[in-house]
């Protein structure tokens, strides 16, 4: 079967637009009916010819903690592409509800550094949808290439699930086995995220969500306080991990309980040595609530 050709689009979307028209369709389907559709979309978007601006990179490292450089960090990336990947999912004919998403899981392949000079073509589409416990999940993967190259330098593949709604010929899954019981070891960083956490990584990253932006507006959307940004925590994470991994590797981090403003945060980063060489091999990490012992996120970061 011959793919589908790729939705060129002239610019990156506007992401404010892009939730202001996710919320119109859904008060659409609310008045019509439910989408019964239980396919994907075939076509992918694309955007090329994109550039960084350097005040919104500088921003972001200072925000995150990552050492300032002329190499994209992978959670800046990530950002780069979030709004063409939410374009994919705001389509008519993409079956889940936008609003209300939870991110489930996030894995990035950084195979090659990304300078801040570099011109990137940025493509997404969404994939392997899914039944689950609690609803319906998917995949919506975002790659990066340097302009008119075929050599992607950047892969990302996040799950999302969309509580609640479950599609009709999307088997539900038998429930997942039961996690070992988590017991917070000792932090090896204290992080102090305020109120305006949300809003600070909105100015850097675009992501307005009305859910991580105050209490009034979290609240509109049935959450009882805003809360934190997933690629936010999961990004500073890998800052803490540092200068110690290599250039090209892989970053996978699952999400299990949201972070309400403000906060603290606990996390404990452990590091593997290479048995042969001695050199980096991975960095494993898991952030918790101090007060609670509940784990927010746990994830690593290896070599490729």
């Amino acid at each position: 079967m011959t793919p589908a050709q790729p939705v060129i689009l002239g610019e990156m979307p506007s992401l404010s637009k892009l939730y202001v028209n996710a919320a119109a369709q859904a008060a659409r389907r609310r008045l019509l009916g439910t989408n019964d559709g239980s396919g994907l979309p075939a076509e992918s978007h694309e955007v090329r010819g994109v550039t960084v601006d350097v005040a919104t990179l500088t921003a972001y490292q200072h925000l995150i903690g990552e050492t300032a450089s002329d190499v994209l960090p992978a959670g800046f990336i990530h950002a780069q592409a979030f709004p063409l990947a939410m374009s994919v999912m705001n389509r008519d004919d993409f079956p889940l509800p936008l609003l209300g998403m939870i991110h489930l899981r996030n894995a990035v392949q950084q195979l090659v550094p990304v300078l801040f000079s570099d011109t990137l073509d940025v493509t997404a589409r969404v994939e392997n949808l899914r039944g689950h416990r609690a609803g319906s999940q998917v995949d919506v993967v975002a790659e990066v290439r340097k302009a008119g190259s075929a050599d992607i330098c950047w892969r990302g593949v996040s799950t999302y699930l969309a509580k609640g709604v479950f599609l009709p010929g999307i088997d539900k899954p038998s429930p997942a086995a039961a996690r070992a019981e988590f017991k917070a070891p000792h932090p090896t960083a204290l992080w102090q995220l305020g109120v305006d956490t949300g809003r600070a990584y909105a100015a850097v990253s675009g992501d307005f969500n009305p859910i991580h932006l105050s209490v009034l507006s979290a609240k509109a959307l049935g959450m009882r306080r805003s809360i934190a940004h997933g690629m936010y925590l999961a990004a500073r994470a890998l800052a803490d991990v540092g200068s110690s991994r290599d250039d090209s590797f892989t970053w996978e981090v699952d999400f299990d309980a949201p972070v309400f403003l403000p906060c603290r945060v606990a996390l404990e980063i452990n590091t593997v040595q290479d048995e042969a060489g001695g050199g980096w091999r991975r960095s494993d990490f898991v952030a918790w609530n101090p007060r609670s012992g509940r784990r927010h996120f746990s994830g690593s970061v290896s070599a490729l």
